[in-house]
């Protein structure tokens, strides 16, 4: 019998910086990356959620994501004091169906976002203010409990209206969520208020999903094990789900649902009735918090203005005799501190809020302050050094399943890679030379895969990527997204061809997107990432450049630019298109 060497699976598609060793530093590896580089989705109906029937581009006439974007979390670095995300702030979960009548869609963000990361408790009392107060791990935009309303003492104003009585974004929008109970405002920013469902069910966190119905419930009983972290807000400190351990410094006292310390204003637990006496004032916490008397006259109690409409029909416990650690477990800013899985030492975490029966209660994520500085925020670029700890999108990890031998003398070859990343799939005899055999699109998902004659014995295969579909990179400050939130910039519409081996000659066309420059302006330079372009022209919306790429190059996708002189003063005008080209 003739003996076989064995096979060999090569991957050559890329090369990405190493991951942080798990459980090295939560605040690193705590995030959701496994679909970073599969395209986000979402179900424009019930019926399609039902049949799994998803699209990966959409549009409402006002807002579109018009080319695909992958998942949420795209990168992370960091320094000694900050921990930078990057994220489209896109579910990792398809999203959607909204209500018919919902106007808004979610769109790429293009978010750079820091976070501390040596946080410091102490007493801050800062406010949370409208937009992202933080982000979850699969990098969609946190909220805090507010939709944006307040009373203004005729009527209910948004804006920068001034009142002390807040619309709770909960009771007041909850029928604009998804079934991940979340939604997008008029920038399309993706974002969670109340317990994050979808995500929880994805980090196993007691949740399920009933197919049936397209929606997510709290799993029966106790949970076997510890909440997982779900986010981070901008004070540094981790958002956990709902179960945490009985005794907040004991790992072995076992596991209970965090209980919220807020109770609504109905007469029970000392608390008084607003439907009885009216909204006269605004409770202790609140005058605390906001720095004013706590007589801030509302509106009635009424079928227009219902008990629980406003933030402010909660009362703290605290505030009347009971005792957080035994009456209730989770304090003003719905937090403790505690010993967690990933904190054994301890930690100030927050706790998502839920009933008993899995429904959210106030304040859900955390309270109307936060419990430390909160120094994070988003940015517009990383001006210190930092370390690189994970990258997706399309410098995401391709894997290759070891080749196998189908049954009719064939080799069957699959891997995981980059949705609409174009493959080459190759063979040797000696690990020396290579002969390319099949070309494939992964699409669909993140997994491709040929069927090749078996054509002799012995053979390694290795997948190499040679191009990338159009779509929207997180790095683009725009990215073919009307109302998508992100700065307009100069895109480029195309780049032709849009890859090349390296240690070759090629002469490559770009195609300018959108305003063109006047037709008698010619461009300064050409360049695929580091590498500037010779023999520059242009003709109407093409410029063309050659390229030598060395040999020494490193491989895989770069950014395709071409850039203009600016009017006098104002600088240069860049035309550019994110991971448009990939050096082979």
């Amino acid at each position: 019998m003739k003996t076989l060497n064995p096979i060999l699976a090569v991957i050559t598609s890329m090369a990405v910086a190493v991951p942080a060793s798990p459980g090295a530093e939560p605040r690193l590896d705590s995030w959701l990356t496994g679909a970073s580089s599969r395209y986000a989705r979402v179900y424009s109906s019930m019926a399609n959620r039902l049949s799994g029937t998803a699209v990966t581009t959409w549009s409402n006439g006002s807002q579109s994501q018009n080319v695909p974007a992958y998942c949420g979390v795209q990168s992370v670095q960091a320094s000694s004091d900050w921990v930078y995300l990057r994220t489209t702030g896109l579910g990792s979960h398809g999203m959607g169906p909204w209500p018919a009548n919902f106007p808004n869609l979610p769109a790429n963000q293009h978010v750079l976002y820091r976070l501390p990361r040596n946080p410091v408790l102490g007493v801050s009392g800062t406010l949370t203010g409208l937009g992202s107060i933080g982000y979850f791990v699969d990098g969609v935009a946190m909220f805090d409990s507010r939709d944006g309303f307040v009373w203004t003492g005729t009527g209910e104003q948004g804006g920068a209206a001034v009142g002390y009585w807040n619309r709770d974004a909960y009771v007041n929008e909850g029928a604009t969520f998804d079934p991940a109970y979340a939604h997008q405002e008029n920038t399309g920013t993706y974002h969670y208020h109340a317990n994050p469902v979808a995500l929880r069910h994805l980090l196993g966190d007691h949740v399920e999903y009933d197919a049936a119905s397209g929606l997510y419930r709290e799993s029966g009983g106790l949970p076997a094990r510890h909440s997982p972290i779900l986010g981070w807000v901008r004070d540094g400190w981790p958002v956990y789900g709902p179960y945490g351990f009985s005794d907040a410094t004991n790992a072995l006292s076992g596991l209970s649902r965090m209980r919220s310390g807020y109770q609504v204003r109905n007469g029970q637990r000392g608390t008084d009735s607003l439907s009885a006496t009216g909204r006269g004032s605004i409770p202790a916490w609140a005058s605390r918090q906001y720095g004013v008397a706590a007589a801030q006259p509302g509106p009635a109690v009424s079928a227009t203005y219902p008990l629980g409409r406003y933030m402010e029909d909660n009362a703290y416990l605290g505030d009347l005799g009971f005792r957080l650690g035994t009456d209730f477990d989770l304090d003003e800013c719905n937090g403790r501190w505690c010993v967690t899985p990933e904190f054994p030492g301890g930690v100030y975490a927050y706790f998502v809020a839920i009933s008993a029966e899995g429904r959210p209660v106030f304040p859900y994520n955390i309270g109307r302050s936060f419990r430390s500085n909160p120094t994070g925020a988003a940015v517009q670029a990383i001006n210190e050094v930092v370390v690189t700890h994970f990258v997706g999108g399309t410098n995401g990890v391709a894997r290759m399943d070891l080749p196998a031998r189908a049954g009719n003398g064939s080799w069957v070859i699959a891997w995981s890679g980059i949705e609409g990343g174009g493959y080459t799939v190759e063979r040797s005899e000696d690990l020396a030379s290579w002969t390319a055999v099949a070309d494939a699109t992964v699409g669909g998902g993140v997994s491709g895969g040929v069927t090749l004659p078996e054509a002799g014995g012995a053979a390694s295969f290795r997948v190499r990527l040679n191009a990338v579909a159009a779509h929207d990179a997180v790095e683009a400050t725009s990215g073919g997204n009307a109302g998508g939130g992100g700065v307009g910039g100069p895109l480029l519409a195309s780049v032709t061809p849009s890859a090349a081996d390296r240690g070759t000659t090629v002469r490559v066309t770009f195609v300018l997107g959108g305003q063109a420059p006047p037709a008698a302006l010619q461009p300064s330079s050409a360049n695929l990432g580091t590498f500037a372009g010779a023999d520059v022209s242009r003709a109407g919306s093409q410029v063309s450049a050659t390229f030598t790429l060395p040999a020494g190059a490193a491989p895989g996708p770069v950014n395709a630019s071409v850039v203009f002189p600016g009017p006098p003063g104002m600088g240069s005008v860049t035309f550019s298109l994110a991971n448009g080209f990939t050096i082979r």
